[in-house]
């Protein structure tokens, strides 16, 4: 009898996070999410998703609840970034190819007869011993992959590992279902975001795909850091981060409305009329999002609005307080308003700033060669108190690990 009611219990809980799954709009934060919530489900120590790009299969998100209690509060396991053949050498490659889940009890025991091997180099270099492993392609009903679950280690009541049994594998198997229809929903949002960010990159020659994605990377763990350092109740943090790894893509977008003629000029740099004119794109960015309609309308449009604002409220910081209303594409330049400083900077755009400055201080600009990274992080630690909020500088630093690994892992076409 309590066997059933747990087992009542647990679909229970599922039906819920379904319904939670359904509200995510960013993907890479939902792919986090279906890693999370699935190895709760089943009680499993580790795991990592996958996702299909052409014929190989890249990593997005590992997880390792023995390695996460060896670090200290608020760090997180290093950023893992790496793609591997869709062939059947792999348990993942071969899942991925065939379509057939697999459920392997210990990974140091496969039959030799198997095509697939468990490569033991990660255990060996981490300390770690894999043993249950149950992996299932995420495929929509018509047979397209999208991507690759695994799960590894269950942990039974006494905390010992063992392996996933059929009531496992129902339950994997109905939730992936239901993630695959939650990942198509998000598809969606993602497509139309990259179609906008292609309209920037067209226009603008630093607004490459990269740079918004490697901006929009940096902003999701400096919020997290920064998030954990304030205590952030754990419903507003992920509703909040779900909308900024969406919204930071879109800091320059008003980019679009800014003549080639300043976008692309070199040398010498832009007088003081040319600097006036290429403010503005703050406001038109803003006004694509006019009026916000929703909460990442809203976060969307304090990001391309104020990611230029000072936090000692400096001259150089703008557009202020601006109002939207009293820009005019006519006369292209920002009317006057009183600048904004501190805490009335939103905190979106306090982060996102940090991160936009340190990506264009790191890489190569059509006016500027590229500094090192230390020289980078050494700029962004210089200026926290006068153009970053210190308390997101602190946060940036405190994830530096991770910001590298991101830095390394999406390079621009021509570095």
């Amino acid at each position: 009898m309590e066997d059933k009611k747990a087992q009542e219990d647990k679909l229970q809980v599922i039906i819920e996070i379904e319904r939670h799954l359904g509200e995510i709009q960013d993907i890479d934060v939902l792919l986090e999410c279906i890693l999370t919530e699935t190895r709760k489900i089943v009680n499993a120590d580790a795991g990592s998703i996958y996702v299909v790009e052409g014929s190989r299969i890249r990593i997005k998100y590992g997880q390792n609840d023995t390695h996460l209690k060896e670090l200290a509060p608020g760090e997180k396991l290093p950023y893992t970034n790496f793609t591997f053949a869709m062939d059947e050498k792999t348990i993942c490659g071969y899942v991925a190819s065939t379509g057939v889940p697999l459920n392997i009890k210990d990974a140091y025991k496969i039959p030799e007869s198997k095509p697939y091997k468990f490569g033991k180099n990660t255990d060996l270099l981490t300390d770690y011993r894999t043993k249950s492993i149950y992996t299932i392609p995420l495929k929509m009903a018509n047979g397209k992959l999208l991507g690759v679950l695994q799960i590894i280690n269950k942990i039974d009541e006494n905390g010992n590992v063992t392996y996933f049994d059929e009531q496992d594998e129902l339950l994997i198997t109905h939730f992936a279902n239901s993630a695959v229809q939650a990942l198509l929903n998000t598809y969606v949002t993602s497509n139309m975001v990259k179609r906008t960010l292609k309209m920037s990159e067209f226009r603008d020659p630093k607004e490459t795909f990269f740079h918004c994605e490697r901006v929009s990377l940096f902003s999701l763990e400096i919020y997290d850091r920064w998030a954990f350092n304030h205590n952030i109740p754990e419903e507003e943090f992920h509703k909040f981060r779900d909308n900024l790894k969406i919204a930071a893509k879109f800091h320059d977008v008003g980019k679009v409305g800014i003549s080639d003629v300043i976008l692309k000029k070199k040398f010498p740099r832009f007088t003081p009329e040319e600097r006036s004119i290429m403010q503005c794109h703050t406001c038109i960015g803003a006004q694509l999002f006019e009026p916000p309609e929703s909460a990442l309308d809203q976060m969307s449009q304090d990001i391309a609005l104020h990611h230029h604002e000072r936090w000692d409220g400096g001259e150089n910081g703008y557009p202020g307080h601006v109002n939207l209303s009293d820009f005019s594409l006519k006369t292209f330049s920002l009317p006057p308003a009183k600048p904004m400083k501190g805490a009335e900077i939103p905190i979106a755009a306090r982060i996102v700033s940090v991160a936009d400055v340190f990506d264009a201080l790191s890489h190569k600009r059509c006016y500027k060669e590229s500094w090192t990274i230390e020289d980078s992080f050494a700029e962004i630690q210089d200026n926290a108190g006068t153009q970053f909020d210190p308390e997101v500088v602190l946060a940036f630093m405190q994830v530096k690990d991770r910001i590298c690994s991101i830095y390394m892992a999406y390079p621009d076409s021509d570095d």
